[in-house]
């Protein structure tokens, strides 16, 4: 799979959490849109099994909270600290997920690797070190969101090009690191011919 389709995927698994991301800032009825819009689209890929696994429930709870919450209640906590919120909830579920070994990845790695393959220990340690990472980045965006909230040291420009910019990275590293493992393997497998 090229690197350009793997990170398309990628970026598709995350479609409701970047699309809160990008409508709920500025305004409260932004804020309600972006919740309603994830919320949606949460429930619309879990059904046509775009989202699955760990993800896909911390998506439904989150966003049914959210709506809850901020939608019906007008909860100024939870609108208050709703990035923390929604950092800190993809983060429980992310180690929770690695804590119960079902770590996210696992589920959309699956979908592009031999079943014979299921079980073999450096596909599981790779799934679980990106999972790892997503779960160190989505600690990290929960402290950040929380930081500029309670006590902000940085600019409110500066904290969000810091948990893009992990964001990307992390987006990188789950595309690249499998099909740089892939190429390695194939070239000492030809080596060994």
């Amino acid at each position: 799979m090229s690197f350009l389709k793997s990170f398309l995927k990628m970026l598709l698994c995350f479609a409701p959490w970047l699309s809160f991301l990008i409508i709920a800032h500025g305004s409260m009825f932004r804020l309600k849109l972006g919740i309603i819009v994830a919320a949606i689209m949460t429930v619309v890929m879990a059904v046509a099994r775009l989202h699955r696994g760990v993800i896909m429930w911390v998506g439904i709870l989150f966003f049914a909270y959210a709506i809850v919450a901020v939608v019906l209640l007008h909860n100024v906590w939870a609108v208050h600290y709703m990035g923390a919120l929604a950092n800190g909830a993809l983060a429980v579920g992310t180690w929770a997920g690695i804590a119960l070994k079902r770590p996210f990845t696992l589920e959309y790695a699956r979908e592009h690797t031999d079943q014979s393959l299921w079980n073999n220990p450096v596909f599981l340690r790779t799934n679980y070190f990106m999972t790892a990472i997503w779960g160190v980045v989505f600690t990290i965006n929960a402290f950040l969101a929380w930081q500029r909230i309670i006590q902000p040291a940085m600019p409110g420009w500066a904290y969000e090009t810091i948990s893009y910019s992990l964001l990307v990275s992390a987006m990188f590293i789950s595309t690249w690191y499998p099909e740089n493992l892939k190429r390695r393997r194939a070239a000492q497998a030809a080596q060994a011919e």
